[in-house]
């Protein structure tokens, strides 16, 4: 099956499950200490409920880590796990990780992240840190404006319903992409209406 074909399958998956939208992309973050904490503790958990409450927090708690200079001058003198009241040794150390690759490229704000993950050699740079994958990448962009499928669990179950077969992760996130120039939508609002279908289908 050609990955024409995938798309068309997945396109009237949508159709029939989301309807014809329009699906708007959310706005992210300008605040970079809740970009990098997002990016950080989402994996597993319960997005609304448990993890963006403690970003809005954070935003509040910690005024001067909008932008990457002043999360790194938090994190040097003040417990994450605390501020975040998230207990998971991993998720506080990639945070910590990728504040230290941004501050090292000078990438300061949300402009000059979104910027910034235009060249490959920088994403690799974040690819160096445990933890952060692909998706991660493809996620981080959203969160600062871009718009790209973050392929998770909740979209490869619904590419596994519309009947498109097991696929590798770019492979999978590029029928995504035809499937919403297809429908006409931005990628990233199509994006997150399968996620959020899939979330709320939990």
């Amino acid at each position: 099956m050609t990955a024409l074909s995938l798309a068309q399958r997945l396109a009237g998956h949508v159709q029939h499950l989301l309807g014809d939208g329009p699906f708007t992309q959310p706005g992210g973050w300008t605040h970079m200490g809740a970009v990098i904490c997002d990016a950080s503790f989402h994996a597993r958990c319960r997005y609304e409920v448990t993890l963006r409450p403690r970003l809005l927090r954070l935003q509040t708690d910690w005024p001067d880590a909008t932008t990457v200079r002043g999360f790194h001058g938090r994190l040097a003198t003040e417990d994450l796990a605390v501020a975040m009241n998230f207990n998971s040794s991993q998720k506080v150390a990639t945070a910590h990780a990728i504040t230290d690759v941004l501050a090292a490229e000078r990438v300061d704000n949300r402009d000059a992240l979104h910027a910034w993950l235009d060249h490959q050699a920088n994403r690799a740079a974040l690819r160096s840190v445990k933890g952060v994958g692909p998706k991660s990448i493809d996620y981080i962009g959203n969160l600062v404006g871009r718009s790209q499928v973050a392929v998770d669990v909740h979209l490869r179950t619904f590419a596994a319903d519309a009947g498109v077969p097991g696929l590798r992760y770019e492979q999978l996130r590029a029928v995504y992409e035809e499937a919403a120039a297809l429908l006409g939508h931005d990628q990233g609002g199509l994006e997150h209406a399968v996620w959020r279908y899939g979330s709320e289908s939990v």
